[in-house]
């Protein structure tokens, strides 16, 4: 089984690059967490997508921990990996999103597989159910997403953007992103549309369990996207917009998966502080081992 981490983000938030900062109590990134919770339910091939100048010194890091028979590839998102015959002009900064940095793992994935942020922990009991959805779906048209409360999502120090979710009989039938989500005087509310909500609602945090054939579909979405030429500059294309579309479209459905793991992640610089504590705390439970990695 196959995980795919997204470590290609800036951090602009956090202050620098917060997927390699050193958070566990051995100075291990937040990232080999995830790792160590899916290495232990049986995925035993990780993906990486980066950016292109972190690409060497995340392989050497990650290889160096790793046990031996677990297959490793980093791969770079890069502006100019695009479908056959789609160019485009003008001036880009940033990647294409993340749909297409999922889409970067095309060549080197051919079945299942979960996807995570590097920055974010999901808890152990998320990657057993995403193990567990992989061993049982029958189906390659079915999708699964890994969903957590929303009230157990949100920062002490900034509003956060959210995917809520809508589902029917344990379908996903939709997501509508919330950008400025925060907890106000014993309210949940999306500062930027007035929504407020209870906090029971479920969300995405991009725990997201794919089928191969999300890579087609988002190849197709790259051409009709880079066509529109108001999109070149700054537009991007996300992997709930994607997979939202698939559904639309009736190419596949997605089992909503209730997760009652614990979730953080570290959006702002003053997340770091809880993180440290909470890694230091459930290894102190003996969660995890210290150091997480003992290869010798």
């Amino acid at each position: 089984m196959t995980l795919l981490l997204m470590a290609a983000g800036s951090g602009s938030r956090y202050g620098k690059l917060k997927q390699f900062d050193d958070l566990g109590p051995k100075n291990e990134f937040l990232m080999e967490f995830g790792i160590y919770d899916a290495l232990k339910n049986g995925f035993d091939h990780i993906v990486a997508i980066t950016k292109k100048e972190n690409v060497e010194f995340l392989k050497d890091h990650l290889s160096s921990r790793l046990p031996k028979n677990v297959k490793l590839d980093v791969l770079a998102q890069e502006i100019s990996d695009l479908p056959e015959g789609v160019t485009f002009t003008g001036e880009r900064a940033k990647p294409w999103g993340t749909a297409h940095a999922v889409w970067t793992a095309r060549n080197v994935i051919n079945g299942p597989f979960a996807i995570i942020n590097a920055d974010d922990y999901y808890g152990k009991n998320a990657f057993e159910s995403a193990a567990s959805f992989i061993r049982n779906n029958g189906s390659k048209e079915t999708f699964g997403l890994i969903a957590y409360v929303l009230k157990n999502t949100l920062s002490e120090h900034g509003s956060v953007s959210r995917g809520v979710c809508k589902s029917a009989n344990g379908k996903l039938t939709s997501i509508h992103e919330h950008t400025k989500i925060e907890a106000q005087d014993n309210v949940i509310i999306d500062t930027d549309s007035d929504t407020e909500f209870t906090g029971q609602e479920l969300v995405s945090m991009n725990f997201w369990v794919c089928q191969p054939s999300i890579f087609p579909f988002i190849t197709n979405y790259l051409k009709d996207f880079i066509g529109n030429k108001d999109n070149i500059a700054k537009g991007e294309i996300y992997l709930p917009f994607a997979i939202k579309e698939m559904i639309i479209q009736n190419l596949i459905d997605v089992d909503v998966i209730p997760s009652a793991s614990q979730w953080f992640g570290v959006t702002y610089a003053s997340d770091k502080e809880i993180a440290v504590s909470e890694l230091q705390r459930m290894t102190d439970d003996n969660g995890y081992t210290s150091p997480l990695w003992n290869n010798d």
